[in-house]
């Protein structure tokens, strides 16, 4: 009787990944615009977050310049007036002077989340009603505004969108890509689909008056990461978060296997930390239980092993229809990563109950305090010349 549980186990199990597959696909093969939004076409303020020169940096830095979008204009933060991005950005404002744009420099301590005191100064500064935070290594399409903003319907409190992978180089890289494309933005975007979705941090868009009668930044430096804090805070308030029906591209270049077990770690203790009772099912992510249970089944039931090999083909015949249809990365070593990804996703699993916090570009992160007083916390705000630093605009 058991060996009849664990076949059936497989099938549910595998049954649950192609129907993920064909919905990713069903979204991917629409149109990249959602239709129906009721914002129209609105003042946007764009605000990247920038911390160090990372690969593809000026590239990705500079699509934030060829937006079509009628009506934006840019803040970029950053904390340390010695940082080597400065230069970079500064000669980018330059060079695109038909684009309002300025880049602040400074530090406020208002929550236990570095990434979002960097943002503060810009959040402060805004005009618009209408704030989008995108990451530094994202890759802006031309219509990136245009799609966030369509996103927003009458129940709306948040837009996002995962990352997907491109560009990966060397083993690291496509391992990399393993977990970001067909693992992690296929679930993030079906859950969006069956209409639940969940923040992810590499664009956040808000309605700013909505945001702060919620308590603002503030309140998104109550859990480990801003985007756990996007979800609960946006269904604290009634609404929900929508992902844009295509997701955006981040290129990731090479990769060291520590950089990328660094990285999932700490996604998975960020997890953990806000979503706890879901992250108890995260073992069932992946092929290796589905897979293990398939193998119990046809030892116990004598089918031999060629069940076996043909529910793997199944279980990543999938995943590489996905990959191609999606014209995301699949080169060889991508598809040889898939099968390690998943073996090293109970692994990751185990290993975030260690501890909960992490290292985030050499800053430890705990499990957050109360946020202090920016007034009494805050870094002095002004510059050499004594101009606020909040004022302090590129040359």
């Amino acid at each position: 009787m058991i060996f009849w549980i664990f076949l059936a186990g497989a099938l549910a199990l595998l049954g649950l990944h192609l129907a993920s597959v064909a919905i990713t696909l069903r979204r991917l093969a629409g149109p990249a615009r959602a239709e129906g939004s009721l914002i129209g076409v609105p003042p946007i303020t764009l605000i990247r977050p920038l911390c160090g020169l990372n690969a593809f940096e000026e590239e990705t830095l500079e699509s934030s310049f060829h937006l079509s979008y009628p009506a934006y204009d840019l803040i970029f933060c950053v904390e340390d007036a010695a940082d080597p991005v400065l230069p970079l950005i500064r000669a980018l404002i330059a060079r695109h002077p038909q684009v309002p744009a300025q880049v602040l420099v400074g530090f406020d301590r208002v929550t236990d989340n570095p990434k979002l005191n960097n943002l503060w100064k810009g959040w402060q500064a805004a005009q618009s009603d209408w704030v989008c935070l995108a990451d530094s290594n994202l890759m802006l399409p031309k219509d990136y505004l245009e799609q966030v903003a369509a996103c927003w319907g009458p129940d709306t409190g948040a837009v996002s969108s995962p990352p997907v992978a491109i560009r990966p180089e060397g083993w690291g890289g496509a391992l990399e890509a393993a977990f970001l494309n067909s693992n992690q933005a296929r679930l993030q975007l079906v859950i969006d689909s069956l209409g639940n979705g969940f923040a992810q941090g590499k664009t956040l868009f808000f309605n700013k008056p909505l945001l702060n009668r919620a308590g603002g930044l503030k309140a998104l430096g109550r859990w480990l990461a801003e985007d756990v804090a996007t979800t609960h805070v946006v269904r604290a308030l009634g609404a929900q978060v929508r992902l844009t029906p295509h997701p955006f591209a981040q290129p990731i270049g090479a990769r060291h296997f520590d950089e990328v077990w660094g990285r999932q770690l700490r996604w998975s203790r960020v997890r953990r930390d806000g979503f706890p009772v879901l992250f108890l099912a995260e073992p069932l992510n992946g092929a290796l239980i589905p897979v293990t249970l398939a193998g119990l089944a046809a030892a116990g039931l004598g089918l031999g092993a060629l069940p076996v090999l043909t529910y793997l083909a199944f279980w990543y015949l999938a995943e590489v229809v996905l990959l191609w249809r999606a014209d995301w990365p699949r080169g060889l070593r991508t598809l040889a990563c898939l099968p390690l990804r998943d073996l090293l996703l109970p692994a990751l699993w185990g290993a975030t109950f260690l501890r909960r916090g992490f290292e985030w570009r050499g800053k430890a992160l705990e499990k957050p305090h109360a946020a202090p007083d920016a007034a009494q916390h805050s870094a002095p705000q002004h510059g050499p010349s004594g101009a606020p630093r909040a004022a302090v605009a590129a040359e």
